[in-house]
């Protein structure tokens, strides 16, 4: 099975092209004429809508309900546009995407929320579309009533003009800018993720000081008084040197802990050799026979090194644990802009997002940072995930640029 997640989604914004006007009434001239002609009630109650709720919320600027309604009324534009978007599409072949709705996951309390709302730019550009139409709807209406009693020959390249100019309208006010709010909301959502994995990369670390290194050293702390205590009582015996002998054992396994635990914050050979040797050091302690391949031109950016070194982390752990594979591979490389990683093993494949094996907070943390993550992994095996960051040179960084 292969599973694909995208940081971005693509928008297409196309139209669908009506054929070139000609002195003929087809049912795309019929389309455009009746979308003509319902332009004006059509802006008549939206631009009614726009005004009334502009001069409501902010008349009651100074009061408690003031914000919230103007933050209600342009959740209402967002509907309105949607409508327009719907009646272009049937009538005039315009076929944008629909604005992704706005990020309240992870949001905090109401504030939060009406912020979000009072600062949403489909609705505030949907406003602006319904204001500036009514006049361009009373003159389409007005010459459209007029020509099919008047000018009923050339009506449908009238008619074609008129329509041409309400399609752009509609691709420059009604659709998602190319993508930008498309991407800015689904960066949006994702901070929140980065923001849980963080605090629970915090829970992990204070978990594994508490039971483990802290546990060891108040344990050490405690047999060397009771040793302090004998040799005082001149006691200098065998009992002594046992309890001395212990904690000696004990302070070599607390310093082993703190230095897993800090391999697992940020380990000094990824910063001190780069990404390289770090790998090559993960690989060396997987129970699996792995080889691992680089080749990098330089160092990518701090940020982007450590979460590759954590996903190569994390998926090797998982080929020792849950693979039974017998070797496994890691490739590392540039492709213009971009770092990719595959990780690959012979086990028994049937990896997936929703396995239990942190596959998905990977992803998560991937696409947090534009990054992509395949997983190929059919049931028998072979497992082959691709991941892919963006690649900034840590010069770069450093720079400021």
């Amino acid at each position: 099975m292969t599973e694909r997640i995208l940081a971005a989604d693509t928008l297409d914004g196309r139209a669908d092209r009506p054929p070139p006007a000609r002195l003929a009434y087809d049912r795309h001239t019929w389309k455009e004429i009746a979308h003509l002609l319902a332009n004006l009630p059509a802006s008549i109650i939206g631009f009614t809508y726009v005004v009334t709720v502009l001069s409501a919320g902010a008349g009651l600027t100074m009061t408690v309900i003031g914000l919230p309604l103007l933050a209600l009324g342009l959740l209402g534009a967002r509907q309105l546009g949607k409508l327009e978007r719907a009646r272009a599409r049937i009538l005039l072949g315009v076929r944008v995407e629909e604005p992704s709705p706005l990020p309240y996951r992870g949001r905090g309390g109401f504030l939060a929320r009406l912020w979000l709302a009072l600062k949403d730019p489909v609705g505030w550009r949907t406003m602006f579309f319904e204001l500036m139409r009514l006049p361009w709807a009373i003159v389409t209406f007005t010459v459209t009533l007029t020509s099919l009693f008047v000018l009923w020959p050339v009506l449908p390249f009238i008619a074609r003009g008129l329509a041409n100019v309400d399609r752009a309208m509609v691709r420059a006010l009604l659709s998602p800018s190319d993508g930008l709010e498309r991407r800015i909301a689904e960066l949006e959502s994702d901070r929140g993720v980065v923001v849980d994995t963080a605090a629970a990369d915090l829970r992990r670390i204070e978990r594994d000081l508490h039971d483990g290194a802290q546990a060891r050293l108040v344990a050490l702390a405690m047999g060397l008084g009771l040793a302090k205590e004998k040799l005082l009582e001149g006691q200098a015996d065998e009992t002594v040197a046992a309890m001395v002998d212990e904690a000696h054992g004990e302070v070599k396994l607390a310093l082993q802990e703190l230095r897993d635990l800090a391999r697992g914050i940020h380990p000094a050979v990824l910063t001190d050799r780069g990404l390289d040797a770090a790998l090559s050091s993960v690989g060396a302690r997987c129970t699996v026979p792995v080889k691992v391949t680089a080749d990098l031109p330089g160092r990518p950016a701090a940020a982007i090194e450590g979460i590759a070194y954590f996903t190569v982390s994390e998926l090797l752990q998982n080929v020792s644990k849950h693979s039974g594979a017998q070797s496994a591979s890691v490739d590392v490389w540039r492709s213009e802009n971009r770092l990719l990683i595959q990780v690959w093993d012979d086990g028994r494949g049937g990896a997936a997002l929703d396995g239990g094996t942190g596959m998905a907070g990977l992803a998560d943390r991937l696409g947090a940072v534009d990054g992509l993550f395949i997983i190929d992994s059919p049931v028998g095996g072979p497992t082959m995930i691709t991941a892919e960051l963006p690649w900034r040179d840590r010069t770069e960084v450093a720079e400021g640029k």
